[in-house]
C-alpha cells in the first residue's frame, strides 16, 4: 500500500492500480480527490468533507463511490445515485479492493456548549496493513492497528491528549494529520513530545509525500 499524504486531513492510499482518499476537504488541495476510485469522509465538517472536490472527483470518474455516514450522505445521493453509500459504527465493507471497517459514532468535544456531530474511523485493511483515520475523534479500535493516521492538532484537543491516545492504541508507527492548524514554528515542539512519550515511531509528511507500508 503506498500512502501519500495530503493537506490537513486527507490522504491517499493507492494499491494494484486503484486509489482509495479519505476526507479531501477544504484545507485539501482542489485536486486531492481527484482520480479515485473511492472515497470515505469520516465527518460533515468542511475540514474533511468539501462537496465540490468529490463532485469533481465523482465526475471525472463515472465508477468512483463514496463511502460515509449519513449527514454527509444525504447531501450527495440524490446527485450520484448508487454510489453514496451510508455507513455506521460496525459496519464493513470493500472499496476499491480495500477491505474496510467503521469505528465510532461522534465527534470530539469541542465544547460542552457546542453540539457534537457524528463521526467515524475507517480502518483499512483490518487483517493487513492495519491503518486508521479517526476523524475528528480519539477512538480506539477493539483490534490492533500497526498505522494510526493521528490528528496531531485541533481546537478539541491537548498534545497531552494526543500523546495518551498513541499509547492507548499502541501502533507501529503514528503519522501526522489534521495539521493545518499547527504551524512550521511550533511543529518541533509537537514532535519531540510525541516522538519521546507517544511509544511508536512518528513521522510527518510535507502534502504530496509519504511512505510505503
Amino acid at each position: 500500500m503506498k500512502l501519500t499524504k495530503k493537506s490537513h486531513a486527507c490522504v491517499r492510499l493507492e494499491r494494484d492500480g486503484r486509489t482509495l482518499v479519505i476526507d479531501p476537504g477544504a484545507f485539501s488541495e482542489e485536486d486531492a480527490a481527484l482520480g479515485a476510485d473511492a472515497v470515505l469522509i469520516t465527518h460533515e465538517h468542511p475540514d474533511h468533507f468539501s462537496e465540490d472536490r468529490l463532485r469533481a472527483a465523482m465526475e471525472a470518474n463515472p465508477g468512483a463511490e463514496i463511502w460515509t455516514l449519513r449527514s454527509v450522505a444525504d447531501q450527495l445521493a440524490a446527485a450520484f445515485p448508487g454510489r453514496v453509500h451510508t455507513v455506521g459504527h460496525g459496519d464493513t465493507f470493500t472499496a476499491a479492493g480495500f477491505d474496510v471497517q467503521v469505528h465510532g459514532e461522534l465527534h470530539a468535544v469541542i465544547h460542552p456548549d457546542l453540539p457534537r456531530v457524528t463521526n467515524v474511523g475507517f480502518l483499512v485493511d483490518p487483517d493487513a496493513t492495519s491503518l486508521f483515520h479517526p476523524g475528528d475523534a480519539l477512538t480506539v479500535p477493539d483490534q490492533p492497528v500497526e498505522t494510526l493516521l493521528l490528528p496531531v492538532m485541533a481546537p478539541w484537543s491537548k498534545v497531552s491528549e494526543v500523546i495518551e491516545y498513541v499509547r492507548e492504541i499502541k501502533p507501529q508507527r503514528a503519522i501526522d494529520i489534521h495539521d493545518a492548524l499547527l504551524t512550521d514554528v511550533a511543529r518541533p515542539i509537537y514532535d519531540l513530545h510525541i516522538s519521546n512519550l507517544g511509544g511508536a515511531e512518528h513521522a510527518r509528511f510535507a502534502s504530496g509525500d509519504g511512505t510505503t507500508l
